[in-house]
């Protein structure tokens, strides 16, 4: 157990009477100022809590109770040690990354509440603190406006296969979120769905594989082009809902499987969606025959094996803006337009 050096007594406690909080203004002034600080923040006759600003930094040092020992930080930018002061065993929370300080002084406030408020031990204060944060930082991130835009086709050709089929089987065809190689397989072909918001109809393939035709299965192309919609658009969650409300009522055994698949692409209705989209172009759907412009893993095979062992990702883009689409499509891509 090490003993802190002694800080010059200041006049300070916290920024409202009861209140167990330092502002960061008021951090900032001490350290500006080159000041040493200790700023009482429980109340009189309680374990102590108090944030300590010395050598332009801060930490916050907490009482240990009876047999309380201190936290351990699973954090390796956070330090905790147990130090002796005025006789008491306390836990130094200290920061080892300065840059980061505004943001520890924010964690630091967060332990306080629950130590001085909420009567937790300094071990559980901490522990709480951390697990609270790391649940919010671990929520799905909000996808990329590429594959949101992605998700509006792929919803798209749900519905028209559900028009075609049934919602049952639509979802059942739904297979590109669960990582087979196109994103519908339908009873007799297999479609791949692209969507862009750009003014000519660009799309990126992923590899040589996307473009690439199963044996005796033909492979259709669906190409979607969006724009802004303004209030006349629709969101992906306005999309996400009507789809769900058919499926509830026509297929509710399908229901955790659409869920599933919209996870699996990165969805989560608590994510903000202000975003409202509508078609700029009617969708056009292409067969991926010979003709059609595409990478695919033949043009390869004349390398020397030597050269292909050293190419590990192609990723290209086409743009199908005046090419023309098939002239029989299936059926079940023929009804297309947003949920």
């Amino acid at each position: 157990m090490t003993t802190e050096p002694p800080i010059p007594p200041q006049p300070a406690r916290g920024d409202a009477d009861g209140q167990p909080f330092v502002s960061w203004h008021r951090v900032e002034e001490f350290i500006g100022s080159g000041r040493s600080v200790r700023i009482p923040l429980h109340a009189p006759g309680t374990r102590r809590v108090e944030y300590v600003v010395q050598g332009g930094s801060a930490e916050l040092q907490l009482e240990l109770a009876g047999k309380h020992r201190a936290p351990r930080s699973p954090l390796p930018v956070i330090r905790i040690e147990e130090i002796a002061h005025d006789g008491l065993r306390m836990a130094r929370l200290r920061l080892t990354r300065e840059s980061l300080l505004r943001d520890f002084h924010d964690l630091l406030n967060a332990v306080t509440d629950r130590v001085v408020v909420h009567g937790r031990t300094a071990n559980q204060a901490f522990t709480e603190t951390v697990r609270a944060w790391s649940a919010l930082l671990e929520r799905p991130r909000t996808p990329s406006t590429e594959r949101r835009i992605g998700l509006l086709g792929e919803l798209m050709v749900l519905t028209s296969v559900a028009a075609g089929h049934s919602w049952g089987y639509a979802v059942e065809a739904w297979k590109g979120p669960e990582g087979e190689e196109h994103d519908f397989g339908l009873a007799a072909c297999d479609a791949e769905v692209k969507t862009t918001a750009s003014e000519r109809r660009h799309h990126t393939v992923q590899g040589l594989r996307q473009l690439s035709a199963s044996p005796g299965r033909p492979l259709w192309l669906v190409s979607v082009q969006l724009t802004r919609g303004g209030a006349n658009g629709r969101t992906l969650a306005d999309c996400v809902h009507a789809v769900r409300e058919r499926l509830t009522d026509e297929a509710p055994d399908r229901a955790e499987g659409f869920d599933r698949r919209l996870a699996a692409l990165g969805w989560s209705a608590g994510q903000p969606d202000d975003e409202r989209w509508s078609l700029r172009t009617e969708p056009l759907v292409f067969p991926v025959d010979e003709e059609f412009p595409r990478l695919h893993e033949g043009m390869f095979s004349a390398l020397p094996e030597a050269a292909r062992t050293h190419v590990e990702d192609v990723t290209y883009r086409l743009d199908l803006s005046g090419l023309a689409p098939g002239t029989e499509p299936p059926a079940a891509l023929t009804a297309l337009r947003l949920p």
